[in-house]
């Protein structure tokens, strides 16, 4: 039989000769509270007294706002009276006489469990049990039932039964705690798992004060999910219930007040205790929902670890009968014509935890917020760390990026069914909330739904107690020296992981490396897309015809995809220039064949270069897109006056400074030369006369400084990188090399001796025609062979043609004059990288030829034969 529990009401029933009604709570071991069947709503209350017994005390907290009341404890026996009453009587139906009425209004009589006398004495079985003794001061010698119930309590007596045992029962005295330290580190402890408890008393529908068993702490609790009406307490502190507050209460009291349950304590936001009941007959959030006394709560069903869809279903079932606090209830979606509510969409874009981007079959895009969650946020003290660092909240906030990456990998690029719950309408900014657009809430379904209980229950994600993961992304773009150091690491990977995190424009990206760890923006080689439209000093760019084709074509096929890319070369502000590869599709190619880009002229010496001119050769006959005003050029002879300009040589003296592992290098001119000797005699003069105070100076990342190297003597330096006081990476300017040094070894740089006086003296440099081999042996033995030949040695230089990141230039030795570079091609050290210029024509065939020749005598790298014939993609050579 089902048990309730609602307040005390001053209403009585007329005092019959026997009458029968349903326990619902045990006061004490002496007194209970009965009502009848529920008819128009929560039936009246009624207090009966067992006559002519007594039992303890129970434990009772002391008034707040009184400090020197101390809480009075249980009274020996007492409890244990009250648990034998309520393990007999709660939920079931006894009858009852009363007789004695007091003035106020008191009851007192004998109590039978079942419809009539016949049943049991409830009075008897506690005196026979040792727990209530006998008031024999009012009792007549000729009334019976007083007589059996003194030779019961003497039976009890001599059987030392309960509290006639030995002890004196203070082992029965209950240690009741009724406050928690620190509620959160006490849910934390009992890591989600179901503890024993008995409902003592129920607030409103969804709140509930629970013993805990067997520690005895007493605490509130509010289930997990869902939210009822509630009692609000006005001004003269009366209580006016919401609508179906009082439903909603007895609803809960009727299966829940007094009983043994089972309660998972699931989080704490707030010191507010959230939780789940577990009773044999079901789950009294899901019934509340179903019955309509309820509705779902976002902020808390995140928690709840029964399953939240099955919150939203019962919600959903209580809606659509219209029952209770749904009675005038019109959804959100009812103006919403069919296929608006459900359709099948394919996903284009994560936009976070809980949004994501659908492309309908319309082709209209529409942004979807996931009902019931909200995505990972910053939380405490973690929102005010590091001010002075640009925020950024798919890296920074704990799990943010896990949360997108699993909806990416598991919905990127498929068809998703979506039907939508509600539309959430727009909001306005608040003291502490910013405002929100209109927002479509939707279930989106991919072969089943997930669930995010298993992930609560077991603890994965933001419900694991392992330490938070953290993501140290490095954003290098338009950063042009990080870049700079980046690119032959990049170059040299051949085709590197990466995903497409953001579409710029048709051919310019913003690329996550994972391995790297990294954020790169990326350019597509070899076409010239069409440019959007933005912002310049002078005013606003119009874009160009076909521009936001372009960019729509590539966020379609990329955007958030896992790709490859080769990274080629950079340009001047830090972007790298390469080609991008997904499944197998060259996105230039692609672009080009979609008459949404023209080739440009840089194509020519990639091996995509025939394939670009194919294509693009198709969509200009089709006169499609970019081409549809195109007119064919009438072929026109020319007569060509003269050939063109031939290579004229200027070579000039150089001192070779520092060879790095790449085959850059760093020259010195030989004209300034003395003005550097003079520069460093005057500078070391100063600083041994004015010696610096170790420690004082402070390093900054780009700053230019005074470093001592390892030979003891000061030299012109930039602060690379700073990782703390004692690693300090510096460039030596003058002279091309790098260390890291700790602060003590740095000064300020005295602008007499800065680089306005005399510039920086070292420049780099790589060699013009070869290509170094990718085996990290065969680099070596080169980079072995020029450390040997020419470093710290004078040489003469011509620049031959520029490159992304520093001059391509010819070095001679000083003496001899024979050419460096074509020397390693003749012994077979290096390949010789073949120029489309017609001016370099000659020298490259010189190059080509000796190349031939070491071939022929298998030197170093061609010993076993032309190695590039089948591997040239594969392992990234150029013909």
């Amino acid at each position: 039989m089902a048990c309730i529990l609602g307040q005390q009401q001053p209403w009585m029933l007329p005092a019959d000769p026997l009458e029968s009604l349903q326990t619902v709570f045990v006061l004490s071991g002496c007194a209970i509270i009965v009502r009848g069947q529920p008819r128009g709503g929560p039936p009246p209350e009624r207090q009966i007294n067992l006559s002519n017994i007594r039992a303890g005390a129970l434990a009772r907290r002391a008034a707040q706002g009184q400090p020197d009341v101390k809480d009075t404890p249980d009274e020996p026996w007492a409890f244990q009276a009250r648990e034998f009453l309520r393990k007999k009587l709660i939920g079931k139906e006894v009858c009852f006489n009363v007789e004695i009425k007091t003035a106020l209004g008191r009851e007192y009589g004998m109590v039978y469990l079942g419809k009539d006398t016949t049943g049991e004495n409830i009075a008897e079985s506690l005196v026979n049990e040792g727990l209530a003794t006998v008031r024999r001061e009012g009792i007549r010698g000729n009334n019976p039932e007083q007589a059996r119930l003194c030779e019961l309590e003497d039976q009890a007596k001599a059987s030392k039964k309960g509290m006639w045992s030995e002890g004196g029962g203070t082992h029965t005295i209950r240690d009741l705690k009724y406050t928690i330290e620190n509620p959160r580190n006490f849910v934390d402890s009992l890591h989600q798992k179901p503890i024993n408890a008995i409902i003592e008393h129920v607030r409103d529908g969804s709140v509930v004060r629970a013993l805990l068993l067997p520690d005895y702490y007493l605490v509130t609790v509010m289930l997990s999910g869902i939210k009822c009406p509630t009692f609000k307490r006005e001004a003269d502190g009366t209580e006016s219930p919401e609508p179906f507050a009082a439903e909603a209460k007895f609803f809960t009291e009727s299966r829940l007040l007094q009983r043994d349950v089972q309660i998972i304590l699931e989080s704490c936001p707030n010191q507010i205790i959230l939780g789940t009941i577990l009773h044999p007959n079901g789950n009294i959030t899901e019934l509340l929902l179903k019955e309509g006394f309820a509705r779902c709560v976002d902020w808390s069903m995140a928690v709840y670890t029964q399953g939240a869809e099955k919150l939203r279903a019962a919600e959903r079932s209580a809606k659509e009968r219209k029952i209770r606090i749904w009675k005038d209830y019109v959804a959100p979606t009812a103006n919403l014509d069919q296929k608006d509510r459900q359709f099948v969409a394919k996903v284009m874009q994560v936009v976070n935890a809980d949004a994501m981007v659908v492309k309908l079959n319309s082709g209209e895009y529409k942004t979807i917020h996931l009902s019931s969650i909200r995505p990972p946020k910053n939380e405490g003290e973690e929102k005010n760390k590091d001010k002075d660092k640009r925020f950024r909240p798919l890296y920074d906030i704990p799990y943010m990026f896990e949360a997108r990456e699993f909806l990416r990998k598991k919905l990127i690029g498929k068809k998703v069914n979506v039907t939508v719950d509600y539309i959430r309408a727009a909001t306005g900014p608040g003291e502490s909330t910013p405002a929100f657009s209109e927002r479509t809430c939707a279930t989106v379904t991919i072969g089943g739904i997930y669930k995010c209980s298993s992930a609560i229950k077991n603890g994965k994600g933001l419900h694991s107690k392992k330490e938070v993961p953290i993501h140290r992304v490095a954003d290098i773009s338009g950063e042009t020296q990080k870049a700079k150091q980046f690119l032959p690491f990049l170059q040299r990977a051949g085709r590197s992981e990466a995903v497409v995190e953001h579409v710029f424009s048709g051919s310019r990206l913003k690329l996550y490396m994972p391995k790297e760890t990294c954020l790169i923006t990326f350019l597509l080689a070899g076409i010239e897309c069409p440019r959007s439209a933005r912002n310049m000093p002078g005013g606003m760019q119009v874009a160009e015809p076909f521009s936001d084709q372009a960019m729509l074509f590539t966020k379609e096929l990329v955007l958030q995809r896992e790709v490859e890319v080769e990274v080629e070369s950079m340009d001047k502000a830090g972007n790298f220039i390469g080609w991008l590869h997904i499944e197998g599709v060259n996105l230039s190619v692609a672009l080009v064949e979609n008459a949404l880009s023209k080739v440009h002229f840089t194509a020519e010496r990639s091996p995509y270069y025939k394939t670009l001119v194919s294509a693009e050769e198709q969509c200009r006959q089709r006169k499609e897109k970019i081409w549809a005003n195109y007119e064919e050029k009438p072929v026109e002879e020319v007569v060509h006056l003269s050939e063109e300009k031939e290579r004229v040589p200027n070579y000039r003296p150089v001192f070779v400074t520092e060879i790095s592992d790449n085959l850059h290098f760093y020259a010195q001119d030989v004209e300034t030369g003395a003005q550097l000797e003079t520069l460093m005699e005057t500078m070391r003069a100063e600083i041994a006369a004015h010696p610096p105070v170790e420690g004082s100076y402070s390093a900054r990342r780009g700053d230019y400084c005074l470093a001592k190297f390892a030979d003891g003597e000061w030299y012109r330096a930039r602060v690379e990188k700073v990782e703390s006081p004692a690693k300090v990476h510096v460039f030596y300017i003058d002279y091309g090399n790098r260390e890291v040094v700790p602060s003590t070894r740095l000064a300020a740089m005295p602008p007499a001796f800065g680089t306005r006086t005399l510039p920086a003296q070292a420049t780099e440099y790589t060699f013009a025609f070869i290509q170094v081999p990718l085996d990290e042996d065969a680099r070596a033995d080169v980079v072995d062979c020029i450390v040997r030949d020419i470093q710290n040695t004078q040489c003469m230089m011509n620049i031959e043609y520029s490159g992304a990141s520093c001059p391509h230039v010819s070095i001679q030795f000083g003496d001899t004059k024979e050419d460096v570079g074509l020397g390693l091609v003749k012994e077979g050290l290096v390949m010789v990288d073949v120029r489309k210029e017609k001016h370099l024509q000659k020298i490259v065939t010189e190059y080509l030829n000796s190349q031939e020749s070491a071939k022929s005598a298998r030197l170093n790298i061609w010993r076993y034969g032309d190695f590039r014939a089948d591997d040239a993609d594969e392992f990234g050579y150029r013909r």
